[in-house]
C-alpha cells in the first residue's frame, strides 16, 4: 500500500472517532468525565473492554511470540479467569458499596492519607509505562509504512499519534470511550478474523485442516510443566496471569472506570463476566494467527524478522491483500487507540481526583486543571515512547509484564492488607515499605538462579512483590478497629 492511502484510512478511521466524541460529549461536565454519570450499557462496555485490554501488544507481540513459546500465553490467559472471578465477587461490591469515582479513595477511607497517595502513585507510574509501551506499537507501524516514506521524525509520529487522542478525549472523557472503545473493538476483532480467513485461503486450508495443520506444528504447545526452573512452567504462568488480571484490571483505575460507569453493581458485574469469556476466545484467536503467520512464512520460504513484533505487520502488508492490509492498519490503530485513550482518561481521573482534590471545587476550575493534567500526561507518554525506542531490545508484550511485575506488586499488598486484616497500619511509613518492595523483589528476581538452585522469576515476581509488601505492612500495623 502506498503512504498515501495508507495516509486517507487513517484519516477516514479517526474522523471517525471524532464525530464519535462530537456527538457523546454534548453538554459533558467534569462529572461526565470522569463517571459517564453512571448510565453506560454493561454490553458496550464489556465489549468495548476487550479493545482496551488487549491493545497493541496482543495484537502484535502476542502473534509474533508463537515463534519462541507456542501457545504458552494462554497459560496467562486461563489466569486470567481466576482474576476476573475475583473482581466481580471481591473488588466489584467494594467500589459500588463505597461509591468511589477513584478506586484508590478505598485505601484513604481503609487506611489514611499516605496509603491514599502511595497507591495512587503506582498506579500512574504502572499506567503511564504500560501504556507508553502499548502506544509504541502503533507509532511504530504508523512510522514503518507511513512516515518513513515522507521523511518524517519518529518522534514527531509518535506527537502526532498522541495529539489525535487529546482531540477525541479531552472533552467526553470516559463516556465518549465507552463508545470509541466498542468502535474499535469491532475493528480490533475484525482485523484477526480476516487475516486468518485470509491466510488459511492462501493456504488452501478448510476450517477443520486448519486446526489440524496448527496441533500437527510445533506452535500448538500450550502446557509447560517439563521445568520448575523455567519462566514458562504452568504454575507460574497461571498464577501470575491470576495476580495479573486481579492488579492490572481489579486494582487499575484505567479499566476499573470503565465499569463504575454501569448503572448498578449488578450490571457491572454481568459487564465483567461476559468481557472475561470473550477475552479468552479472542486470545484464542490471536494465537491461532500468529502459528499460521510462521507456518505461511515456512512454506513459503519467507524470511522471520529478527525482532517478532514486525512479523504480522510485515506480512499483513505486503503478503495477504489490499483487504488484509486495511484491516491490518484498522486493527492496530484501534487496539493502540482504545487502550491508550482510556489510560490517558483515567490517568486525568486519578491525579485530578486523589491528588487535586476535585470534590471541593468549582465547574470553571475543575475544567482548567483537567485540561492541564490531560495535556501533561499527553506530553509523558511522548517522553517514554521515544525514550524506549532507543533502549528497547526485546517484544514490547514481555516489557509491559515485567514492568507490571514490580509496579503493581504495592498495589497488590496494599489492597490485599485492607481487605484480609482488621489492622490498621502506621500510615506514614506504607510510602517506605512500597518502595522498598519492588526493590527486595528485583534483587530477589536477579539473583535467583544462585539463590534458589537455577529457579527464573517470570511474571510471579509480582506475586513475590505483593507477599513483600503485604509482610512490610504487617510490620508496621497494629490492631486497632477499622474505622
Amino acid at each position: 500500500m502506498s503512504p498515501v492511502f495508507v495516509a486517507i484510512v487513517i484519516l477516514i478511521y479517526f474522523s471517525a472517532l471524532i464525530l464519535i466524541s462530537f456527538l457523546t460529549s454534548k453538554g459533558a461536565t467534569t462529572d461526565t468525565f470522569f463517571t459517564a454519570n453512571r448510565q453506560s450499557p454493561w454490553y458496550l462496555v464489556a465489549f468495548g473492554m476487550i479493545g482496551a485490554s488487549l491493545s497493541g501488544v496482543t495484537f502484535i507481540s502476542v502473534p509474533g511470540n508463537v515463534g519462541k513459546i507456542g501457545f504458552g500465553y494462554f497459560q496467562i490467559v486461563l489466569g486470567y479467569l481466576v482474576g476476573y472471578w475475583v473482581i466481580i465477587l471481591i473488588l466489584m461490591p467494594l467500589y459500588y458499596r463505597q461509591q468511589v469515582v477513584s478506586i484508590y479513595s478505598y485505601l484513604e477511607q481503609r487506611f489514611s492519607f499516605w496509603s491514599h497517595k502511595t497507591g495512587t502513585f503506582f498506579f500512574l507510574v504502572s499506567r503511564t509505562i504500560g501504556s507508553s509501551l502499548r502506544l509504541y506499537l502503533a507509532a511504530t507501524v504508523l512510522q514503518l509504512f507511513l512516515f518513513d516514506a515522507w521523511g518524517v521524525p519518529f518522534g514527531v509520529t509518535v506527537a502526532t499519534t498522541i495529539a489525535l487522542i487529546w482531540v477525541y478525549t479531552f472533552k467526553g472523557g470516559i463516556k465518549t470511550i465507552v463508545y470509541t472503545d466498542t468502535f474499535q473493538t469491532f475493528f480490533l476483532v475484525s482485523a484477526v478474523c480476516i487475516t486468518v480467513y485470509l491466510i488459511s485461503d492462501k493456504m488452501g486450508l478448510s476450517f477443520s485442516a486448519l486446526i489440524t495443520e496448527i496441533q500437527d506444528s510445533s506452535y500448538s504447545k500450550i502446557f509447560y510443566f517439563d521445568d520448575v526452573n523455567s519462566t514458562l512452567f504452568f504454575p507460574k504462568q497461571f498464577l501470575g496471569g491470576a495476580f495479573i488480571a486481579i492488579t492490572m484490571t481489579g486494582m487499575d483505575q484505567e479499566i476499573m472506570q470503565k465499569n463504575l460507569t454501569c448503572k448498578n453493581l449488578g450490571e457491572a458485574q454481568k459487564n465483567m463476566f461476559w468481557f472475561s469469556l470473550i477475552l479468552v476466545i479472542v486470545n484464542l484467536l490471536f494465537l491461532t494467527l500468529g502459528a499460521l503467520l510462521y507456518l505461511y512464512s515456512a512454506k513459503n520460504n519467507l524470511s522471520i524478522p529478527a525482532v517478532s513484533d514486525e512479523l504480522y505487520p510485515r506480512l499483513a502488508l505486503n503478503e495477504f491483500g489490499l483487504m488484509a492490509g486495511i484491516f491490518f492498519l484498522l486493527g492496530i490503530t484501534a487496539s493502540s487507540y482504545a487502550s491508550a485513550d482510556s489510560a490517558l482518561a483515567g490517568l486525568t481521573t486519578s491525579f485530578c481526583i486523589d491528588f487535586l482534590n476535585f470534590k471541593n471545587k468549582a465547574e470553571n476550575e475543575k475544567r482548567k486543571q483537567k485540561f492541564i493534567v490531560h495535556i501533561s500526561f499527553s506530553v509523558l507518554f511522548l517522553i517514554i515512547i521515544v525514550v524506549f525506542k532507543e533502549i528497547n531490545e526485546r517484544s514490547v508484550i514481555d516489557a509491559v509484564l515485567n514492568v507490571a511485575g514490580y509496579t503493581y506488586g504495592p498495589l497488590l499488598g496494599l489492597f490485599s492488607f485492607g481487605l484480609l486484616t482488621r489492622r490498621q497500619v502506621t500510615d506514614k511509613l506504607v510510602p517506605l515499605v512500597c518502595v522498598l518492595s519492588p526493590a527486595l523483589s528485583y534483587l530477589i528476581s536477579v539473583n535467583s538462579e544462585w539463590l534458589l538452585n537455577g529457579y527464573k522469576f517470570g511474571i510471579e515476581i509480582l506475586i513475590v512483590n505483593g507477599l513483600i509488601t503485604f509482610a512490610g505492612l504487617w510490620i508496621i500495623s497494629h490492631k486497632e478497629k477499622i474505622k
